[in-house]
């Protein structure tokens, strides 16, 4: 494709519930095709689940995302795309460097540890449910559950003063807002390092039996302190622990309320269905569809195309989770389908973290809620409801509901 026809990528979502229609345009006509980024900038798309797996599994394609190439979606970030206060997170790593990094905190989220945690994530969802149900209706599910649930989990584990909250998540909340400025987006960061930093000394003072604690007990131990490791690792778990899981909580809520409410009545008739539910939830929404992005080191085929060495590729995976070759009818929510094998965590060396976390919190709201709130409805129109069309995870604002 030439420069010339390169269409500009839609990133806003038609549909609450898919994604852009452009994106499953792609899907179908050009699977792998060169687009104009909301910036300016030029960069491929891959939309087919195999092709998106290949680019994520594949070493040719760098993870590095202050790369002059890397796609950026926000045009501030086109001009100083290397400069950041924040050190290298793994996200952003690649072989060698990426491996000891991520091993270094991968058995604070094993099945086994997550396990352990199940019984605090009940009683945390039961204290917010049952707060909520003794206020004032209506009450808006977000700021009463949807948020501080995941906040609190990730707050406990890593060592957070959960106090903070609201500071973490306001700054979050700027972060991942794609109309915010450069220098309101660089002030949260600086803002979010400060905060951790401190915390991390004083745990380097009196270490704590927490996430953070533990770390710096191996890192003394190993004889390879590294703060920098520390402070981004910490950055990373604290804005991607709470921010994701609460849009799925809201998003999957308000779908259940009003297009598929024979879903809310199956998991309040049999709870254990709560499992496959979240799978097919975070199938239909892949939320952080943005979240992957590489950079071609050298000339790549894919799909039949090449993708040429220097160039930026982003993995649509909210299409990807909608290719028919994968999901017999993907347009259709079915909580009964049992997929597990959707791109929602992304794949490869760099799926994400915490994902037996995220899946344990998700699984014991939605298997809560419904028994707990069997008259939870809407309490405004859904089409008076508005949605994170401005941020890099899809949300929502927030969602009253009364009962």
């Amino acid at each position: 494709m030439t420069t010339d026809s390169a269409e500009t990528l839609v990133t806003t979502r038609g549909c609450p519930f898919a994604p852009p229609e452009q994106h499953l345009r792609l899907l179908r006509e050009r699977p792998v095709t060169k687009v104009k980024l909301p910036t300016g900038r030029e960069a491929w798309v891959t939309t087919r689940y195999e092709d998106i797996k290949k680019v994520l599994s594949d070493p040719r394609f760098s993870a590095n995302r202050r790369h002059p190439a890397a796609p950026r979606l926000v045009k501030d970030q086109v001009d100083q795309p290397a400069t950041s206060p924040l050190p290298k997170m793994m996200l952003e790593m690649d072989p060698p460097e990426h491996g000891p990094v991520r091993r270094a905190v991968v058995g604070e989220f094993t099945l086994r540890r997550i396990a352990a945690l199940r019984p605090r994530i009940q009683q945390i969802v039961d204290e917010h449910l049952d707060a909520m149900l003794a206020g004032p209706r209506p009450a808006d599910l977000v700021e009463a559950v949807a948020l501080p649930v995941p906040s609190l989990v990730i707050c406990e584990l890593l060592g957070v003063p959960y106090e903070d909250h609201d500071f973490f998540q306001a700054n979050s909340a700027q972060l991942l807002n794609r109309r915010a400025t450069e220098q309101e987006r660089r002030h949260a960061v600086l803002s979010l390092v400060g905060y951790l930093d401190k915390l991390i000394a004083a745990k380097e003072e009196q270490p704590t039996d927490d996430l953070l604690g533990r770390q710096i007990v191996k890192q003394r131990e190993s004889g390879q302190v590294d703060r920098g490791a520390l402070l981004s690792t910490a950055f990373l778990l604290l804005i991607g622990g709470h921010e994701t899981t609460a849009n799925m909580i809201s998003l999957g809520t308000y779908l259940m309320l009003t297009e598929h409410p024979e879903a809310a009545q199956a998991l309040r008739e049999h709870p254990e269905k709560a499992e496959w539910a979240v799978e097919e939830l975070l199938r239909y929404f892949t939320i952080a569809e943005f979240a992957m992005a590489r950079v071609a080191l050298e000339d790549v085929e894919v799909g039949g195309t090449v993708i040429p060495a220097g160039s930026g590729v982003l993995m649509l995976a909210n299409a990807g989770d909608r290719d028919p070759e994968v999901f017999e009818d993907p347009e259709r929510f079915d909580i009964e389908r049992g997929a597990r094998n959707h791109l929602a965590f992304g794949y490869g060396a760099h799926q994400c973290l915490g994902q037996n976390l995220a899946r344990a919190e998700l699984e014991i709201f939605f298997a809560t809620l419904f028994r707990k709130v069997p008259t939870l409805k809407l309490a405004v129109p859904a089409e008076q409801l508005s949605f994170k069309e401005e941020a890099a995870v899809y949300g929502m604002h927030e969602l009253p509901v009364t009962w």
